[in-house]
Formats: C-alpha cells, sequence, structure tokens
C-alpha cells in the first residue's frame, strides 16, 4: 500500500507521517493479501479543529473515513477505529451472503473508484456550476450490495449497474431512514 499524505494548514512533520503509515498500514492485517492500492490522507487544521480524511480505493470497495478532534493524533486515531469498523461490517456481510450462496464470494480486493459526488452552487440568474466532477466505472451489484456501499461510503445516495437487469439504477437514504431505488422504466 502507498501512502499520499497531504496537509491543509499544517505541515505534515516526519513524525506525524510515520504516525499516519503506522496506523493505516496496521488495516492490511484484514484482507488475505495487502493490497495495491493508494490511501489517499487529508490532514487538516482550521481553528482549533484538526481533521483526518482517509480514502482507500480498492476493486468492490471504497473505504472512506473523516474524523475532527482538537488533537490530530486523536483524530489519526478515531478515523482508523471507523474504518476498522466499516471493513468488520463489510467482511461480516460478504461472509453471510457467501453462506448463503453456498460458495466463497472475496469483494475486497485490489484497486477502483465506486461512487460519484456532485455539487451544484444555485446563483441567482439561475446558473448551474459544477464544482467538482468525478468519474468512476459502474460495478455491476445487486441492490443490497449498493446499499452497503453507500453506508460504508457514507453518502446520501449510489449509482450502479444493476447485475441482472444491466440497468443504471440510483439507492438513496429517505430521511425516515429507510432507503429509496431508481429504476428506469
Amino acid at each position: 500500500m502507498q501512502f499520499n499524505i497531504r496537509g491543509e494548514n499544517i505541515e505534515v512533520t516526519p513524525a506525524l507521517r510515520e504516525y499516519v503509515e503506522k496506523k493505516v498500514a496496521k488495516l492490511q492485517r484484514y484482507f488475505n493479501e495487502t493490497p495495491n492500492t493508494d490511501a489517499h490522507v487529508n490532514l487538516k487544521v482550521y481553528n482549533n479543529d484538526q481533521s483526518v480524511e482517509v480514502t482507500i480505493p480498492m476493486t468492490g470497495l471504497l473505504l472512506r473515513a473523516e474524523e475532527s478532534h482538537t488533537d490530530m493524533y486523536a483524530a489519526i486515531d478515531l478515523v482508523i477505529e471507523k474504518l476498522e469498523r466499516q471493513i468488520r461490517k463489510h467482511k461480516t456481510k460478504v461472509n453471510r451472503r457467501s453462506k448463503q450462496n453456498g460458495g466463497i464470494h472475496e469483494m475486497i480486493a485490489n484497486s477502483a473508484d465506486a461512487t460519484t459526488t456532485l455539487v451544484v452552487d444555485d446563483e441567482e440568474d439561475d446558473e448551474f456550476e459544477i464544482v467538482r466532477e468525478k468519474r468512476f466505472d459502474l460495478k455491476p451489484m445487486d441492490t443490497e450490495e449498493a446499499i452497503l456501499q453507500m453506508d460504508l461510503l457514507g453518502h446520501n445516495f449510489f449509482v450502479y449497474n444493476h447485475a441482472e437487469t444491466g440497468t443504471t439504477n440510483v439507492v438513496y437514504k429517505r430521511r425516515d431512514g429507510k432507503y429509496g431505488l431508481i429504476s428506469p422504466e
């Protein structure tokens, strides 16, 4: 696993870099083989708030977590705990599904992108400005797997190709905590 560590309003010292690499490298124990991917770590400091964002793109899974704390090292520990919970939850779900299907199914492997976020700014003259764009490959999956991916990412929606129908669908989280599905006719 390679590390891409950036700092916003903070200098990434060798001690801080070493601490981040040591903590993120501990996540490798959850995988059968060492993931061949980049771990993107963004350290931010604004006023008295210090936050850490970690993104690890993998095949079939995008691990992402963000935490804030007054101490940078505590924020790093909190974000690693959150990532470990995501991995354990995902592996439990995969193992449960593989037992139901009667076969061995592994989703966690190497590297890929998995999600998109569009932020639209509404100006007074009714023009829309796209301030961020992401491109990604739509992976064939079922609706349950898409909901799991959306929850792991902490997003409100997730775009995917339905494995059986081959259509592009969107799952989203409703205000009442339940899920919705948008699919073409």
